[in-house]
C-alpha cells in the first residue's frame, strides 16, 4: 500500500513539475492567477457536498493503489501546477523532498487514526470536510505571491 502511494503521488508530483513548465511562456504576472484553480476546486467540492463515506477500493496490489491516487488525484494536478510555476526550480525540489517525506509520515498517521478504536469513526466523518478549506487556503496564498 505504502508503495503504490508512493507511485502514485510521485506521477502525479512529475506531471505536475511538467505542467509548470508550459508556465514559462507565461507572463510572471500572470501566473499567480493559476492560483484561482485550486480556489475552485475547493468551492467545487464545497458545493457537491460528497458524502465523506465512500466504498473502500476492491484492489489491493501496488498498481491498484497507484492507479487510485492518479485517479483520485486529478485536482492534485490543478493544485500544484500553480504552486510549482510560482516557484523557482529549487523550490520544486524542495517541494518533492517535502512530499516523499511527508507521505510516509502521513501513511503512517492516516494508518493509526483510521484504525484507532475511538479516533477512527470522526477522522473518516470530518477529514473530508476539511480538504476544499485547505485548497481554498493554498490558492490565496498562490494569490497572495502577485501581490
Amino acid at each position: 500500500m505504502v508503495v503504490g502511494t508512493y507511485l502514485g503521488i510521485g506521477a502525479l508530483y512529475a506531471a505536475s513539475a511538467a505542467a509548470s513548465l508550459v508556465a514559462l511562456a507565461i507572463p510572471a504576472s500572470t501566473i499567480a492567477l493559476l492560483g484561482l484553480l485550486p480556489v475552485a476546486i475547493g468551492l467545487r467540492q464545497m458545493l457537491a457536498r460528497e458524502s465523506p463515506e465512500k466504498p473502500a477500493p476492491s484492489g489491493h496490489g501496488v498498481l491498484a493503489v497507484a492507479g487510485i491516487h492518479i485517479a483520485a488525484g486529478g485536482d492534485n494536478i490543478g493544485v500544484y501546477t500553480p504552486l510549482f510555476a510560482a516557484g523557482a526550480g529549487r523550490d520544486v525540489a524542495i517541494y518533492g523532498a517535502v512530499f516523499a517525506v511527508l507521505t510516509g509520515v502521513l501513511c503512517w498517521a492516516a494508518h493509526r487514526l483510521v484504525t484507532h478504536p475511538a479516533l477512527g469513526a470522526p477522522v473518516r466523518r470530518y477529514g473530508p470536510r476539511l480538504v476544499p478549506w485547505v485548497l481554498i487556503a493554498l490558492g490565496l496564498w498562490i494569490l497572495a505571491g502577485a501581490l
